[in-house]
């Protein structure tokens, strides 16, 4: 949920809707993950491998709110995480940390595997999975479904005994965190330097782990503004480059998309490297504000949805880029998660001439947000939806703006999930009276919702079966439809530049790397 709090502004590529009356077309493939072959034994021992990110965070609590996106990817490879997640977001168990888990009824049984030890010798036990729970579960609602924790029956289990039901527990305790507090880990590596101020952290081989040993003898990463010129200068070997794209120096001026086609250009023809492209975990969309002005009547909301051609727009965003052009017609998943269709004819039908007057906000700075807001004011005006368009800083984007309600429009992006019946449930969820009677929208910028949209995101968090548990989701999606909510528009684009000697690199969607695996090849 941490996660979601600093969401709206995951800075977006472009916009996108259903062309109104119109049956969707059949889904378009999109890439879930794309990495180079990690075979451990083509892989040689030792180097270091240097990673760009952002910026190195000074602590690696990945459940702060303010924590750096890249804390996440410092934070797996030194801490366990009992499940993992495939590239389609899909729990697995990991073995080195899990030798089995059960659930019956209200209680999860975790069966950890006994060579899992901290960094000090002491193993996992239940007073880590405790002190986790007692640090988030006023914040986070998966840990205030916890009724208790304790050992189980037999060495090494944790028992966790729930309130009712609770199907996403495998996204619980992943990372999970020592009771000993950091620096403690228990991963393949360990940390040596963690160095905010000079943008620098170090991690080594951890001589206390039991699994595959590491390839490589050190991971350094690296805080790197200019990728490319680091790139081209042998100062790194992996490097995600969609905000490089996204954000080049004339993003705000007219040649903003021909400037983020070229940098992909330029990426591309760096010698020795490969630019790996995926549909990243997180999905840009138009919120409607229904809390004010014309927007209050559902119907026209689902007019104005019914109005933006999201293929079109997908087409223009996407394909320069050399992805699919895949339109999103889910809310709750998305196109390369099990369960995926696409429920946009939930508007057919709703398409028809207006005339109205709106304003839309977005987050500056965004080379694919510019080309995206100036398709949709064309594309709406003939049909009598006059917007006005006003790029306001990112920095204040959800507390200046946003979080204020005084925009009808809002284009922004939202971090995808494997888990949305718990994760999405508050961007939906009907806005409750608060001390003032006035409603409380919480994430729910758009400010609309229904009982029977939140009892179907109840339903499904408690529901056991896997395919029943989708169709309520899907259920809960069509109804988002029908309110006219929000257009989801497609999955952003993941574009990482991996030197070609690197293993195990690249476009990882809704997954993360497997550390131990990465090197350089023979």
């Amino acid at each position: 949920m941490k996660r979601l709090l600093a969401a709206a502004v995951l800075l977006l590529p472009a916009l996108a809707g259903c062309s109104g009356g119109s049956a969707p077309a059949a889904p378009k493939p999109v890439v879930a993950a794309d990495l180079t072959p990690a075979d451990r034994a083509a892989v040689r021992e030792g180097g270091t491998l240097r990673w760009a990110v952002d910026e190195v965070p000074a602590a690696l609590d990945v459940y702060a709110a303010d924590a750096p996106p890249d804390t996440a990817l410092i934070a797996h490879a030194l801490l366990p995480s009992l499940y993992r997640l495939d590239e389609r977001g899909r729990p697995v168990a990991d073995p080195d940390y899990l030798a089995g888990a059960e659930q019956h009824g209200s209680t999860v049984v975790y069966r950890l595997n006994p060579k899992a030890v901290w960094s000090d010798g002491t193993p996992l036990t239940a007073a880590d999975f405790t002190a986790q729970w007692t640090a988030l579960r006023a914040a986070n609602p998966g840990y205030g479904a916890i009724e208790s924790v304790g050992p189980g029956a037999g060495p090494h289990q944790v028992k966790v005994v729930f309130r009712q039901p609770y199907q996403d527990w495998q996204g619980l305790f992943s990372p999970l965190y020592p009771a000993g507090g950091l620096p403690l880990s228990a991963g393949p590596f360990a940390l040596r330097t963690l160095d905010a101020k000079g943008g620098r952290a170090v991690l080594v081989r951890s001589p206390h782990w039991w699994g595959d040993a590491p390839k490589v003898d050190e991971l350094d990463f690296l805080a790197t503004t200019d990728r490319l010129a680091a790139l081209q200068q042998n100062q790194v070997d992996v490097a995600a480059l969609e905000g490089t794209v996204d954000h080049p120096p004339v993003a705000a001026s007219a040649d903003a998309v021909d400037s983020a086609v070229r940098l992909v250009h330029r990426a591309e023809s760096l010698t020795g490297v490969t630019l790996h492209r995926a549909a990243a975990p997180a999905f840009t969309q138009l919120t409607l504000n229904g809390a004010r002005g014309p927007l209050a009547d559902a119907g026209v909301r689902r007019a104005v949805a019914a109005l933006v051609d999201r293929a079109k727009l997908a087409d223009a965003a996407l394909t320069p880029l050399g992805l699919p052009a895949a339109p999103l017609g889910n809310h709750l998943l998305m196109a390369d998660q099990a369960g995926y269709q696409d429920d946009s004819a939930a508007l057919a039908d709703t398409a028809k001439q207006l005339r109205l007057d709106l304003s839309l906000i977005y987050p500056d700075g965004s080379a694919a947000a510019r080309r995206t807001v100036d398709a949709l004011v064309a594309q709406l005006a003939p049909r009598g939806v006059a917007v006005t368009a006003h790029a306001v800083p990112a920095a204040g984007f959800v507390p200046d703006h946003l979080a204020v309600g005084d925009w009808d429009l809002a284009l922004f992006s939202w971090p995808a999930t494997a888990f949305p019946a718990v994760d999405e449930r508050p961007l939906y969820a009907k806005p409750r009276p608060g001390p003032d009677g006035r409603p409380v929208p919480g994430l729910n910028y758009g400010g609309t919702g229904t009982d029977e949209i939140d009892q179907l995101f109840d339903r499904a968090a408690a529901e056991p079966d896997q395919a029943r548990r989708t169709a309520l989701l899907l259920q809960a999606d069509q109804r988002i439809w029908q309110e006219g909510h929000s257009v989801p528009l497609y999955q952003r684009p993941e574009l990482v530049a991996v030197r070609a000697p690197v293993a195990g690199a690249g476009a990882y969607g809704f997954g993360w790397p497997r550390y131990q695996d990465l090197g350089f090849l023979r």
